[in-house]
């Protein structure tokens, strides 16, 4: 993968932390820097560490379907860029507070604190499947989940602070987007191995 594809590939899986931090950070006005740098923190963590899981499960069979693995790296970026979409479209991860993907508030409590890491851990579940992809496509994992994880808790940070001034829907339009670039990330992979890369 090319630095600009590493690069895309970060910030589109980031928009899943940022629907829901912008969501978060419309309901908490009193929402402090402090705060938002700590709760960027765990979802870069969170973030950042799906993508070798996935690329260590995607590692143990890549050389059985080697001759596909084109084939499974656009199936895989283009379903989670779909479900993306759809939930973007649905602005489900960010104005619902329905189903547990809503940020909890102040962290006062053991409780408080397992509620945002399963949270963390719920919006990364892309980031494992793309890890997969990733092992498919040869590419440096190390750099591409450091890339995701730092993308990660720079948009979940701002997007708790941003929510506070424009509201829910723009993270939501964020993942519709990312979920765009994804699936024209596997287009391109796709086409540059059947030899009609147009990029």
């Amino acid at each position: 993968m090319s630095f600009l594809s590493t690069a895309l590939l970060a910030v589109s899986l980031s928009s899943d932390a940022f629907a829901v931090a912008v969501g978060r950070g419309a309901a908490s006005p009193e929402m402090k820097w402090g705060k938002a740098l700590r709760t960027g923190a765990v979802f870069g963590l969170s973030e950042g560490t799906m993508p070798l899981i996935g690329w260590l499960i995607g590692r143990a069979a890549s050389e059985a379907v080697e001759s596909v693995d084109h084939w499974i790296a656009f199936v895989i970026l283009s379903a989670v860029g779909f479900k993306m979409i759809k939930d973007g479209w649905g602005g489900e991860k960010c104005c619902s507070s329905e189903g547990g993907t809503e940020l909890p508030g102040a962290i006062h409590t053991l409780k408080d604190l397992w509620m945002l890491i399963l949270t963390a851990i719920g919006t990364s579940i892309d980031s494992l499947a793309i890890g997969i992809s990733l092992a498919f496509m040869k590419g440096n994992i190390l750099i591409s989940a450091a890339g995701i994880g730092f993308s990660s808790f720079f948009f979940s940070t701002l997007g708790l602070k941003l929510g506070q001034w424009i509201g829910c829907r723009i993270g939501s339009r964020a993942e519709i987007g990312g979920g765009i670039v994804l699936i024209g990330i596997g287009l391109e992979i796709l086409a540059s191995h059947l030899g009609i890369s147009p990029f």
